[in-house]
């Protein structure tokens, strides 16, 4: 039952790791056509600037589900690294499912309560000339941080199990 789940949260990190690879050359396409634009044609976007903002924050959060279950986090263990390996299991189960999962499960309840405000106002970004719908921007967050609660979930029972470490491939 556990490792159908393990496997079903670790797919999902994939995916939203591919996305995020998919909004990264969206941004690099976005910020080149910016600079022939600006630099060639004397014509500047009103968009890239929020493009450049929206897909950075966007492919941060899809891809930090996926960059723990790779163990990819910069650690800071200098402490927890003297301790036996079940000690360290132990630490970070309690850490992943006590402390951080919480944290992040409120942080992606604020984040869809916010994107589901700016679906129903529509709400548009009052700073920018371009004035894009919020709602898309703020909704991935949400995403990504709810995928990031379920693999800190995920990778919190797997240190208690002993399972922790590289992760195996899954197919996707």
């Amino acid at each position: 039952m556990l490792s159908s789940l393990f496997r079903f949260v670790d797919r999902l990190s994939i995916v939203f790791s591919r996305v995020a690879e998919f909004v990264a050359m969206a941004l690099v396409v976005s910020m080149i056509y910016e600079v022939l634009a600006r630099y060639l044609f004397n014509a500047p976007t009103l968009w890239a600037f929020d493009i450049a903002y929206m897909a950075t924050g966007t492919l941060f959060v899809l891809g930090a589900a996926q960059a723990l279950r790779e163990d990819a986090h910069v650690r800071i263990d200098f402490l927890s690294s003297r301790f036996p390996q079940k000690v360290r299991a132990g630490i970070e189960g309690t850490v992943f499912l006590i402390l951080l999962c919480p944290i992040f499960a409120g942080l992606s309840w604020v984040a869809t309560k916010k994107a589901w405000r700016a679906f129903e106002t529509g709400e548009v970004e009052t700073v920018s000339p371009w004035a894009p719908l919020m709602w898309p921007f703020y909704g991935l967050l949400a995403i990504g941080l709810f995928a990031l609660c379920l693999q800190l979930c995920v990778q919190g029972l797997r240190a208690y199990q002993g399972t922790a470490g590289s992760p195996k491939e899954v197919d996707i």
